[in-house]
């Protein structure tokens, strides 16, 4: 710990860390950048160096599994596990989808003590023999409310069913709606619960605002705030994968590099774009909500809605890309007529007001695109009622209806 930098631990690893030495099964409720990686990392460690390990020669079981919901968050835990635990006598491996299945085989043949895995991927070389869970100590379910969001959750049942039934679970979530806390009770027996932020609020330490203006003007007011907003890196959230590839072109003709990261992506593109980001090579990256979860990039000054999510909690993962660590962060939202009703759902999650930014060149211009369309005026009636046809047509007769004696009416069969 003191080779990383850490000396004083977060809220979550307070919280986290005893009950989680003791053997207990936890459920957490964390926001990402608040330290949960290393919150259930270091005990795991703490927990494998206390149990004897194989014999010099036997072939290591895996011991630890942590499932995480996408490759980038995958990597990263894998490195968490590597730094915390340099100086112990354990190998820590990973699995995801994307890549070159063979590599990965070959290292699970050599052994390895903690495995850190996508779904997918993890299901593939179970079904081919080349993952065996049958020594499992301890079990992660990292991003829970991630995993479920993606279509994840009929794998993770998979995967639990073949787990040993005497195994320690930990189970973290940023929030924990109503079918994120079902699936927590499946997996957890008798679970400590620990909370270190209220279930879908945002970070204090973070300015957020909102613009409103119109689709077509979005770009160019994009293009002006990167411009002139003290930007150190910039993450630019869109709806969609063509949404992305179509605003980097964009801003790259106003001369703001800017990369691309989403699910059509190449693995090695996607790392590419990370590591140009971390670096500063580019400080512009322009991603999906794949890119909301468990990017941990230091030093990520603001968070662009380019477009607002469709889910308020989506809102709460992006914008907690900034803030990280101690820090303070810049959200702005840009908000066309047809996302107001977004903003309304995300404002009540949130369960306060973005404030709205009004001084800005095309703020009269979304004001009379979200203006309500003015009536057409009804056309004069006339003044002489139409007179009635003398003789009802076949099709009037077939449409009269007949009194029962009672008073009341039947169709003409």
């Amino acid at each position: 710990m003191a080779e990383e930098g850490y000396t004083t631990p977060t809220p979550i690893q307070v919280k986290a860390i005893p009950p989680i030495l003791a053997g207990r099964d936890l459920l957490g409720c964390a926001q990402t950048g608040t330290g949960k990686t290393a919150a259930f990392a270091l005990p795991i460690l703490q927990r494998l160096a206390a149990s004897p390990n194989p014999k010099p020669g036997e072939r290591r079981p895996i011991r630890a599994l942590i499932l995480s919901p996408t490759r980038e968050l995958a990597s990263q835990i894998a490195d968490s596990f590597r730094a915390y635990g340099r100086h112990l006598p354990f190998t820590t491996d990973i699995i995801f989808g994307g890549v070159g299945i063979v590599p990965q085989i070959e290292r699970l043949k050599r052994g390895t003590d903690i495995l850190v895995a996508t779904p997918g991927r993890l299901l593939d070389l179970m079904g081919q023999g080349h993952v065996a869970l049958g020594q499992i100590e301890l079990f992660v379910l990292d991003e829970a409310d991630r995993m479920l969001d993606m279509g994840f959750v009929h794998d993770v049942r998979r995967v639990l069913r073949v787990l040993p039934k005497r195994r320690q679970s930990l189970f973290f979530s940023a929030t924990v709606p109503p079918d994120i806390a079902a699936l927590a009770g499946s997996i957890l027996t008798d679970p400590v619960q620990v909370e270190v932020t209220p279930p879908a609020t945002t970070a204090e330490r973070i300015a957020q605002s909102v613009y409103f203006v119109d689709r077509s003007h979005k770009h160019a007011l994009l293009a002006q705030l990167l411009k002139r907003e003290p930007i150190v890196r910039a993450l630019v959230f869109t709806r969609t994968k063509h949404g992305a590839n179509r605003l980097t072109e964009q801003l790259a003709t106003d001369g703001i590099r800017a990369e691309a990261i989403h699910g059509n992506k190449s693995q090695s593109a996607r790392e590419r774009a990370l590591l140009n980001f971390r670096s500063g090579e580019t400080p512009v990256l322009i991603a999906t909500d794949i890119a909301a979860r468990g990017i941990d990039v230091d030093g990520v000054s603001h968070v662009f809605n380019y477009e607002l999510p469709n889910v308020p909690e989506s809102y709460v993962h992006r914008i907690g890309r900034t803030a990280r660590a101690g820090t303070e962060g810049i959200a702005i939202s840009l908000c066309d007529g047809e996302e107001r009703a977004f903003l309304r759902d995300i404002e009540k999650t949130i369960r306060l007001a973005v404030p709205v930014v009004t001084d800005h060149p095309f703020a009269g211009l979304a004001a009379a695109s979200s203006a309500p369309e003015p009536r057409r005026p009804a056309a004069p009636r006339s003044r002489t009622p139409a007179a009635a046809p003398a003789h009802p047509t076949p099709a009037a007769k077939r449409r009269r209806r007949r009194r029962k004696p009672d008073g009341s009416a039947e169709k003409r069969i």
